[in-house]
């Protein structure tokens, strides 16, 4: 088994408890106790989690060698990592932070299974947090008012791009010069800027590229819905994927020292894109200091005094 410890603390609580509901779930680290205990005189969670032994899915894929990865074995994980999201989607869950660490083998053995761990910013997505007196509606962007989908849409942008590096080895927002660079990797992000260059693309099929097409879609409430992402060919037939040889494995072992950059940055993306709406604070118009309101009320007064003038 393998044993996480946390401090107790209602987030901590909170990560367990959704680990724990979708603990159950196909393709997901499964957890088999938790306890209560002290440490430094600290109180604790410790969770007992079955042991993933096999590694990360990608460096699985650099210890290959010269052995072919194909464009149907890409389908298949996949087509794995939906059906765990799916199922965390059907229990109202978002789990919003899929990224390769997170993605482990359940042994070396060539049958393992591909599972998904780490719920410490998973997030329930049924409950409104906006329910405050002070909730002006036409002061809210438009993303605040559907958290749900907002939230959800986190994951599949996260399966557009290990999907995109599984077909070539590096990921879809990245540098002409191989370097990982924060602030332009946010723009490129922003502004959807991706190709999909050869060599490594020549062979691809035509529908996994539109399938990355509709994940990394720029606008979240315009990205495929999970159940769209398991229907679409390339997932549900992936039995029938071609068999191509991908360049995934040698660009992946001649990039090992680019890796750890290269996870920053998907760690940094998905910070930018979860907003917690418990945590938003919405003012009302009474209590707003805003410039162009300051001016209407400085407005709106005068008229109001020259009108009580003109009664008089």
């Amino acid at each position: 088994c393998c044993l996480q410890v946390l401090y107790d603390s209602p987030k901590a609580r909170q990560e367990v408890e959704q680990h724990w509901q979708a603990s159950g779930g196909p393709h997901i680290v499964r957890i088999l106790d938790v306890y209560e205990n002290m440490h430094r005189n600290k109180r604790c969670l410790l969770i007992i989690m079955e042991c993933m032994e096999g590694g990360e899915l990608f460096s699985r894929i650099q210890e290959r060698g010269d052995q072919a990865f194909t464009e149907r074995e890409a389908a298949e994980i996949m087509r794995d990592i939906g059906t765990a999201i799916q199922f965390l989607h059907s229990q109202n869950i978002a789990h919003r932070d899929v990224k390769p660490e997170n993605l482990l083998y359940t042994s070396k053995e060539k049958d393992a299974v591909l599972k998904l761990t780490d719920f410490g910013f998973a997030k329930e997505t049924t409950q409104n947090a906006l329910q405050t007196p002070c909730y002006t509606p036409y002061y809210v962007a438009p993303e605040v008012l559907g958290p749900e989908k907002y939230d959800k849409s986190c994951d599949m942008w996260s399966l557009g791009v290990i999907m995109y590096i599984l077909l070539c080895g590096f990921p879809p927002f990245y540098s002409n010069t191989g370097q990982a660079i924060s602030p332009g990797m946010k723009r490129r992000i922003r502004l959807g800027q991706y190709g999909f260059p050869n060599p490594e693309w020549s062979e691809v099929s035509e529908d996994a590229k539109q399938l990355i097409r509709l994940l990394l879609k720029t606008d979240p409430t315009e990205r495929l819905t999970i159940t769209q992402f398991m229907n679409h060919p390339w997932i549900n037939q992936s039995t029938v994927v071609p068999q191509t040889p991908l360049h995934t494995a040698r660009v992946l072992q001649e990039d090992r020292d680019h890796w750890d950059e290269v996870k920053e940055e998907m760690t940094s993306a998905l910070a930018t894109m979860r907003v917690d709406y418990d945590q938003v604070k919405i003012k009302d118009l009474k209590t707003s200091n805003n410039r162009l309101l300051n001016k209407r009320r400085k407005k709106q007064a005068g008229s109001s005094a020259s009108q009580g003038c003109n009664n008089q």
